[in-house]
């Protein structure tokens, strides 16, 4: 056992690697927004359209490479899809016009896709059924990592070499973990759950099955709304800090790496704890600890938001409250699927979760917020008599925008606690059959 303990270890330090070099290369285009839109004279609905591309494309490629990995080594697809978004990061930062920068961004897109998949098959054969829920929650570290040291990192590289930089920097460290992935020896499928690998037969229409859980449903309608909010502060947030209160591109990246990685941080781990602890006095605890946590978040929105210019202390205490909340809901949500979904199609589950996730929510949050933003600075620039959209237009169209996550953690939060109702059966759905659930 020790041997397979030292082999596991390993592989779960490459995959959170992995998961963080994925958020780092992701939220650089959020980091050089402003430097982009000013080069290319952009508007925001066009620095929004960069990340729904991505987006789409992200989560059109997912469910396909989500079943080559189940059908495929998985590390050698791992290691092509790091290699494939590396290089395209690095022709990131070679773009000479809007349209090149998007073709590379969705080249990242498909490198990208093939993380989530592969990385949760290779945790669930590494690692005993008790041990997988802590060794998910050090793989999904990545996301908070990443976004905070590309914040941090690709902020002061843009500030001091120019934005096309960042994007060459964060690209050779790829080159190195996909070789380190392609040397790497990969676990047996389903040994440690004392079942031999599935054919075909054994996996008849599981996205059907998947489907047929009442759960899932609210599941997947609350991975939208969380998503759309999510991507929407990560790709602006920096562009806001600049533009509404006034900081530099460094101190305005460095306040969203403190954000995305302490608070993202310290709201997985206390999502997992607060989760693992309500679902042992009722089943529906998890869902209704992540209801409660984006009820949480819409106040210190406000409180943020509600700030004037130049506030920037008061708006970043509810910048982090709030970001801590919203990360709550990985912990717990992502648990939930775990619950109420059969092992043997658990990642079926997952790649559909992801699919709605991405294509409803990541890729309508950062075009659908970009377009709000402009016409919110058009009509500004008119009640300042101007026929032209000044910055300070912009600044108060992109302030007024930001307004729409918090609306719509209303919504979140109500149907985390409608879906909070069907865990139950669902779950004992599950343990009825033997781990199956009835259809």
């Amino acid at each position: 056992m020790r041997p397979r303990k030292v082999k596991a270890a390993w592989l779960l330090s490459l995959l959170l690697a992995a998961n963080t070099l994925n958020f780092f290369d992701r939220q650089l285009l959020g980091v050089v927004a402003e430097s982009v839109r000013k080069e290319w004279s952009l508007n925001d609905t066009a620095l929004g359209g960069l990340g729904t591309a991505f987006v789409i494309l992200y989560a059109a490629v997912g469910v396909p490479l989500g079943r080559l990995a189940d059908q495929w080594s998985r590390v050698r697809l791992l290691s092509l899809g790091v290699l494939t978004w590396s290089l395209m990061t690095m022709l990131s930062g070679l773009a000479g016009s809007y349209w090149t920068l998007l073709a590379a961004r969705l080249g990242v897109g498909v490198g990208e896709a093939v993380c989530a998949p592969c990385a949760a098959s290779l945790i669930g054969d590494a690692y005993m059924a008790r041990r997988r829920g802590r060794a998910l929650a050090i793989f999904m570290l990545g996301l908070p990592i990443g976004l905070s040291l590309s914040s941090a990192l690709g902020g002061m590289i843009a500030q001091r070499y120019g934005w096309r930089m960042s994007f060459l920097a964060a690209a050779w460290p790829g080159f190195l973990l996909a070789a380190l992935f392609y040397l790497v020896q990969e676990p047996a499928r389903g040994e440690l759950d004392g079942v031999a690998d599935l054919n075909a037969a054994d996996r008849a229409s599981p996205m059907a099955q998947v489907m047929r859980i009442p759960t899932m449903w609210w599941v997947i309608a609350s991975g939208a709304l969380h998503n759309f909010n999510l991507y929407s502060l990560s790709l602006f947030l920096p562009a806001f800090l600049i533009r509404y209160h006034g900081i530099s591109l460094p101190q305005a990246n460095f306040l969203a790496a403190l954000a995305f990685g302490g608070a993202g941080a310290a709201g997985m781990f206390l999502g997992g704890l607060l989760s693992d602890r309500a679902v042992r006095t009722a089943p529906n605890g998890r869902m209704r600890v992540a209801a409660t946590a984006s009820v949480f978040t819409i106040p210190c929105l406000a409180l943020a938001l509600l700030q004037p210019q130049g506030s920037v202390t008061v708006f970043f205490l509810g910048l982090w409250l709030a970001v801590l909340s919203m990360y709550v809901y990985y912990a717990s949500v992502y648990a939930t699927i775990q619950d109420v979904v059969a092992p043997e199609m658990r990642g079926t589950g997952m790649a559909l979760y992801f699919f709605a996730m991405y294509l409803l929510g990541g890729a309508l949050g950062t075009i659908g917020t970009g377009r709000i933003s402009d016409v919110l600075a058009r009509r500004a620039a008119t009640r300042m008599g101007s026929v032209t959209i000044s910055e300070t237009a912009k600044a108060i169209g992109l302030h007024h925008a930001m307004w729409i996550i918090p609306v719509l953690c209303a919504p979140l939060a109500l149907v985390l606690f409608l879906g909070a109702r069907t865990v139950a059966a669902d779950m004992e759905n599950v343990h009825r059959r033997g781990g199956s659930y009835e259809t």
